[in-house]
């Protein structure tokens, strides 16, 4: 605490201390601010591929269940993926461009995903469909499901012909998953 030439106290910080600590404030928010967007890239990533493995063993499940052979279906379009899982042949479900999805004949809906790649996060799969078979919760064809982040790490859901989903990272590029 200072005083003036009158005696009294002066309260406060003078600019250069007040310079000195937004300075010092500035840098640290300046360091942090990439790995706050990465922890956030890592968390959608995870979350997307979570969302996917769940949905895959959910369509098995339903197969069973149902004693009908359920599909899940994979649409690319401009900026976008959806996945559908539904009940009939393939062409039998579409998306929308408003990522909405839409069933025709006899198909029934059962779920869908809409992931928009704005999110930074993108959904391809090297099969148009899978199936699920009832009797025993097989799936034809197989096939692999990948999950991609803008920043570059990917996750990989391979889904094997008995239908057990074993999920992996390519080349080990997402932190916390088997490298495949």
């Amino acid at each position: 605490m200072q005083r003036d030439n009158l005696g009294t106290r002066q309260r406060g910080l003078s600019l250069v201390e007040m310079s000195a600590t937004v300075a010092i404030v500035g840098i640290l928010a300046g360091t942090a601010l990439p790995s706050l967007k990465n922890a956030n890239q890592k968390r959608l990533l995870d979350g997307t591929a979570a969302q996917l493995a769940s949905d895959l063993q959910y369509a098995r499940s339903e197969a069973i269940a149902r004693r009908d052979g359920v599909r899940v279906s994979f649409h690319s379009m401009p900026g976008a993926a959806c996945v559908v899982i539904h009940t009939g042949a393939t062409a039998d479900c579409q998306c929308g461009d408003d990522g909405a999805a839409q069933c025709s004949g006899a198909a029934a809906l059962i779920k869908h995903s809409y992931f928009a790649s704005a999110r930074g996060v993108g959904v391809t799969a090297n099969v148009a469909s899978m199936r699920f078979d009832s009797t025993h919760g097989t799936v034809s064809p197989a096939g692999t499901v990948k999950v991609a982040s803008v920043s570059g790490p990917a996750v990989n859901h391979v889904v094997s012909m008995l239908g057990r989903v074993r999920t992996c990272s390519p080349s080990g590029s997402a932190s916390g998953y088997k490298a495949c």
